[in-house]
């Protein structure tokens, strides 16, 4: 006997509009920046009152909490997509190479991501879990390289993030800071690689 599922074409429609808004938000904050986000012309970019708005997003945070799970989802899923490669500390530039590239194309999105470039907004447990995800990820890479302090971690964070920190604040679009990356990995494996474990590659 088979069974017809019936579409719950109501909660189809709820998720479509929630998805316009989100588009519209994006547009919004990559043309005039992440403050400008404003409920009233957000609004008006899809045809809807301002507090029609908050029947699908509580408030604006909720509306930034959103657009950052998903970047935070975005971006676990470039690194994750990546292929296996024999050479550990190859598969290490790789990941920073996708990383970096992530960071620049969007600077919005960096921003929101990486500063605290909006007052009062905390992103919840749920929408910055795949960030954890990312950071578990990127700590078990270090280890399968012989890499195992929490020193030697923070410094590949800092050298990461701080590649991509200069290149969209300095010169976005551009990239003088971001093809340093492989020159200062080099160094940073040289520094605080075992020497045993560079012996066996």
């Amino acid at each position: 006997m088979s069974v017809t599922l019936t579409r719950d074409r109501r909660a189809e429609r709820y998720a479509a509009t929630r998805r316009e808004i989100l588009d519209a938000a994006w547009e919004l904050v990559r043309a005039e920046g992440l403050a400008a986000l404003a409920m009233r012309n957000l609004g008006a970019r899809v045809g809807m009152r301002a507090q029609s708005l908050y029947v699908y997003f509580p408030s604006k945070y909720a509306i930034y909490d959103a657009m950052f799970g998903e970047s935070n989802v975005e971006l676990l899923r470039h690194i994750t997509a990546l292929p296996p490669t024999a050479d550990p500390v190859e598969g290490m530039r790789l990941r920073s190479k996708t990383f970096l590239d992530f960071c620049v194309e969007d600077p919005v999105r960096y921003q929101l991501l990486f500063q605290r470039t909006i007052p009062g907004f905390e992103p919840s447990p749920e929408t910055y879990e795949p960030a954890l995800r990312l950071l578990e990820e990127s700590r078990a890479a270090l280890r399968a390289c012989g890499i195992t302090s929490a020193r030697a971690f923070d410094a590949w964070i800092a050298l990461t993030a701080g590649l991509a920190a200069q290149q969209n604040s300095n010169e976005p679009g551009g990239d003088r800071w971001v093809r340093l990356a492989a020159e200062l990995s080099d160094m940073y494996f040289e520094h605080y690689r075992p020497a045993t474990s560079r012996r066996e590659t």
